[in-house]
């Protein structure tokens, strides 16, 4: 069990204390309740853009990495569709500096042109490099909006188009900064070997001055239920034709997100999982297999994806993958499938709680979602989940009107 305990700024800045003697370093972790479904339609991959220009000088420090790196501190960033996280790890008897840093950037950026140029360009080459230019790049620029008309998970978190970002404006990147980046609106956590009494002194003293701002409720589209299927399919210079299926499922909160979880480990979480032992080692249809969920705090997608061998078609491919799911929906999961998938996730959670910095970027996030302390009720969601329950959800899930199909051709050579 992860003992916490929390307090809460003036300026609404909530903090989560974490005392972990085991370790002389410092995981400091700050989450902004805003991710790349809060961008304009028009203006996308904003939210990533902040995550590089918060590393570009802040109002009273030219350059971010500097100062951190000299008192033995690291640090990195990540950015999502529902959040933006930041962390840095440090020696304790240097926490303080980690402080100074975080709060002068939520205070303000320096919003020179010169930094928007520079991470406008970093940002814009990231696009070509990792989305357009790369081999099988671009799929989740065609499965988002296939998958979403109206949410806009609709969008990766790149962005629709380099041009939005290649087009920001100072004003722009501005109006961003001071609508989501604000005391109000970030978790700051820290785990190590702190106690709750020199934590709230730190935050009162480098964020307590920092004025809350406006922040707009966020009032999202409901995505509609999909009612038939979509089908898409492109020709692209890659080695292998490839499938991929998304369904809509349930948002992170849901009675139904743990048994749509384990469905996905069931069906593909390593060589024993059902995919892999009848696709790939029996049937030699897939040189590769997954299955797996966004795990978004909405309503998120579950995705199956496979790599084909050459001269198996589309129709056999897809025809085997539909099976299992039947298989999946129909029949029970015997005792014994069902506990070894349990016994992996627990195995992985309680591994991942032994790192101070998991732990940290863990209690934020819970807190983000509603209580911190909700930590130390996951692997129960996941113990109570029954096999009516994995027939259930899946039955749910897997039906024909729900799914987008994206057939990813090779050109013939």
């Amino acid at each position: 069990m992860i003992e916490i305990e929390k307090f809460c700024l003036e300026n609404g800045l909530r903090v989560i204390v974490h005392n972990d003697i085991s370790t002389p370093i410092v995981s400091f972790n700050l989450i902004y309740d805003v991710g790349s479904k809060d961008e304009n339609p028009e203006k996308t991959g904003f939210a990533h853009l902040f995550e590089h220009l918060m590393f570009g000088g802040s109002i009273n420090i030219p350059v971010f990495d500097e100062p951190l790196e000299r008192t033995g501190g690291e640090n990195n960033a990540f950015t999502n569709n529902d959040f933006t996280n930041y962390y840095i790890t440090i020696p304790k008897e240097n926490l303080e500096s980690a402080f100074w840093l975080e709060s002068d950037r939520m205070l303000s950026l320096a919003f020179s042109k010169k930094s928007l140029d520079v991470q406008r360009n970093v940002v814009v080459e990231e696009f070509n490099q990792r989305y357009l230019n790369q081999p099988y790049g671009d799929v989740w620029l065609l499965l988002r909006p296939l998958a979403y008309k109206v949410h806009p998970y609709g969008w990766p978190t790149i962005g629709k188009d380099p041009d939005h970002i290649r087009n920001a404006t100072l004003n722009d990147v501005k109006d961003f900064f001071f609508k989501h980046y604000a005391p109000n609106n970030a978790i700051l956590s820290i785990a190590g070997p702190v106690t709750t009494k020199e934590i709230r002194e730190l935050a009162c003293k480098w964020f307590g001055e920092i004025e809350p701002r406006t922040i707009n409720k966020r009032n999202l589209p409901k995505e509609p239920p999909q009612t038939e299927k979509r089908i898409l399919e492109v020709e692209r210079d890659v080695p292998f034709d490839s499938i991929y299926k998304v369904y809509h499922m349930s948002n992170r909160q849901h009675d139904d997100f743990h048994a749509s979880d384990m469905i996905s480990d069931i069906l593909s979480n390593g060589k024993s999982s059902r995919l892999y032992q009848k696709l790939v080692r029996e049937n030699n249809l897939f040189s590769d297999i997954n299955a797996y969920i966004t795990g978004d705090i909405e309503d998120g997608l579950f995705v199956i994806t496979g790599r084909l061998y050459k001269n198996v078609s589309f129709n056999t491919a897809e025809s085997a993958i539909n099976e299992e799911i039947e298989r999946i929906k129909n029949n029970p999961i015997d005792g014994y499938e069902l506990e070894k998938v349990k016994n992996k996730f627990e195995s992985n959670f309680r591994f991942g709680e032994a790192n101070p910095l998991d732990k940290a970027m863990n209690l934020a996030f819970y807190e983000l979602l509603g209580d911190a302390n909700d930590v130390n009720r996951e692997v129960d969601g996941y113990r109570n989940v029954t096999s009516d329950k994995v027939k259930e959800v899946a039955s749910k899930i897997f039906k024909e009107d729900n799914c987008s199909t994206l057939y990813y051709k090779a050109k013939n050579k």
